[in-house]
């Protein structure tokens, strides 16, 4: 998510900056995977309400977890240099289905929290995610590549606040004792602070380097 506070840095430091960034988001949504999507299906005691809602809603639950999981895994890809440069058509067709799957996701997300505690945080983490995206797809219809790349940035960061919004699931204060609403409050910090993270990570050398 801050990826682009080595933008101005050197091509070897902004490589390794970049490769430690995935492997950390990778090893997060690892844990998140076990933790959380494992213990679930193994209706582990602390999720047993939870996985009875899930079956219930499973009409909507599937479009919405494939559609997340697409965007979640095209992002590594199309955020690539290499594969931008000698497979461009293959980064437009990604990111064409990228804009799809995170409109289904938004869609089936604020569908699946109607009349729940929740619905005003899933409303806002949708809404952040549908509008960088939205910008996203934009700019690089209008050829403006910096301002797509920032865009497709922050887009991202909305994605992976689906999985960094889990990390604590194991917590049973958070899980149990939270309740519904403060978890939703909990979801618009987490998209507030992924998006702050980025907005940092763009702004870095304007916010370190005094002009002269």
């Amino acid at each position: 998510m801050m990826a682009t506070s080595g933008l101005l840095a050197p091509s070897s430091t902004r490589s390794r900056f970049k490769t430690v960034l995935w492997i950390f988001l990778g090893i997060t949504a690892l844990f998140v995977f076990i933790t959380s999507e494992v213990f679930l299906a193994a209706d582990y005691p602390m999720y047993h309400a939870y996985r009875l809602q899930v079956i219930a809603d499973r009409a909507l639950l599937i479009p919405h977890t494939l559609a997340g999981t697409l965007a979640l895994l095209i992002g590594p890809i199309n955020f690539s240099s290499r594969i931008r440069q000698r497979y461009l058509k293959l980064h437009r067709v990604l990111g064409r289905i990228f804009v799809v799957s995170v409109f289904v996701g938004a869609a089936t997300g604020v569908a699946l929290a109607f009349g729940r505690p929740g619905f005003p945080g899933t409303c806002g983490q949708a809404a952040a995610w549908v509008v960088c995206t939205a910008a996203a797809f934009i700019t690089a219809r209008n050829r403006q590549i910096v301002q797509h790349r920032e865009w497709m940035i922050r887009s991202y960061a909305v994605t992976f606040t689906f999985v960094s919004s889990r990390v604590l699931n194991l917590w049973p204060r958070y899980w149990s004792h939270l309740g519904d609403s403060l978890s939703a409050v909990g979801v618009i910090g987490f998209t507030l602070a992924s998006l702050l993270l980025v907005e940092l990570g763009l702004n870095w050398h304007e916010l370190t380097t005094r002009r002269a």
